[in-house]
């Protein structure tokens, strides 16, 4: 088992003939994922070579989903086309988009998000400024490592790419079902509680770690969902806890204001649902272990 990507996953990447797009296509397919297809409407009919493998060229994400049954789109198109392709995907009710990109605009990505909504919420849309989803062992979609971890029993959620590797590559040994970035804009798609509800109900999933960061009430929400629904042990991390108060972080965009948003107050507000904290990745890392032994 696997949240959102599986084994049997068909990737499409849109933005497929440039640089980006290329390079992780590329990456992906060698990590044994299958991509089927890519997107630009100006070389529609041409191929890509990714690997040794000649990759088709479709105008849209519709005639790619058409032709090869592809279910995931990956979009690595610049931030000033963004938007476009996201509303092309969801018009196209492909099941799950994954934006890797960074620097979109809020303002576009409230409006393909509201779309999103309006359409019935047929795709579901993971990021913006994300690495995306891997499930080892399965399929990896997006631009996270596929060598730093192993198959396993953690399934992980973190707003932070650098910190999902960091603690996939730390857990390595014990593996994980699969891990979720999604993104540390103000606006993101998929949150922290879609895959807390996820894992509960995945039957291979036996912790959950949860990576978060200053700035917002995401986790706090999170922390009041996962004390009256996950009954699985969850572990948390929130970055920032050396940063000056008031001072409006890069990553996660937020500004602190009092307490409210600080690391610790929403330390505070996840050990009050039980879940253990840790100051440190590292620390983190040692706290999942301990529960695995026990699991």
């Amino acid at each position: 088992m696997a949240i959102f990507l599986t084994a049997e996953s068909r990737i499409l990447v849109q933005g497929i003939t440039g640089s980006e797009g290329r390079k992780h296509g590329a990456r992906m397919l060698a990590a044994g994922s299958k991509v089927v297809g890519g997107t630009n409407p100006r070389k529609a009919g041409q191929t890509v070579e990714l690997n040794g493998t000649e990759i088709p060229v479709f105008g849209t994400v519709a005639d790619t989903m058409a032709a090869t049954g592809a279910d995931v789109s990956v979009v690595f198109v610049p931030e000033t086309g963004t938007k476009t392709a996201v509303l092309e995907a969801i018009d196209a009710e492909i099941p799950l988009c994954i934006v890797i990109t960074e620097g979109i605009p809020v303002h576009d990505t409230a409006e393909f998000w509201a779309y999103a909504c309006e359409k019935g919420n047929k795709t579901r849309i993971v990021g913006p400024n994300c690495p995306g989803i891997a499930s080892p062992g399965k399929s990896n979609a997006g631009i996270i490592p596929a060598d730093i971890t192993s198959e396993g029993r953690i399934g992980l959620v973190s707003k932070s790419g650098t910190l999902t590797y960091q603690m996939m590559y730390e857990l390595r040994d014990i593996g994980f079902s699969t891990a979720v970035g999604i993104g540390g804009d103000p606006i993101i798609g998929t949150t922290h509680i879609d895959c807390l509800r996820a894992f509960e109900e995945d039957p291979e999933t036996s912790a959950i770690v949860m990576i978060g960061e200053i700035g917002g009430d995401a986790e706090e929400r999170a922390a009041a969902f996962i004390e009256q629904n996950v009954t699985k042990p969850v572990v948390g991390y929130v970055a920032g806890f050396t940063a000056p108060e008031g001072k409006t972080m890069g990553h996660a965009g937020a500004i602190i204001s009092g307490s409210s948003g600080t690391a610790q107050a929403k330390k505070e507000a996840l050990e009050k649902a039980g879940v253990r904290v840790g100051k440190t990745p590292s620390e983190t890392a040692a706290l999942v272990r301990d529960i695995m032994r026990t699991r």
